[in-house]
């Protein structure tokens, strides 16, 4: 039987990864990547829409402690304002190489 490959998903060319209320948008391979917590949901008719979102900044440098990290931080209260301004943060993190 052959494998089936499932492509990963992005948002406008970086890739995201979630776990439980986690979102990560970008690669660990890059200098940084966002982090975007779910914080807050309210349910719409048989669906959980986030309400409050925070929205991290990090260096991916392992030898720091996870406080040390974070470069930027934000709350928004919606998943298209938090990620809206993750691609514009990780964009601007990204060309000042």
């Amino acid at each position: 039987m052959p494998e089936l490959k499932t492509a990963a998903l992005q948002y406008k060319g970086h890739p995201l990864r979630r776990k439980d209320n986690l979102i990560y948008f970008g690669s660990m391979a890059d200098k940084y990547i966002i982090m975007l917590q779910i914080l807050d949901t309210k349910k719409i008719k048989d669906m959980d829409v986030a309400t409050k979102v925070s929205v991290q900044l990090q260096l991916t440098d392992p030898d720091l402690k996870s406080r040390d990290r974070v470069v930027k931080k934000s709350e928004k209260d919606s998943l298209y304002a938090a990620m809206d301004v993750a691609s514009v943060w990780l964009d601007r993190a990204l060309s000042t190489r």
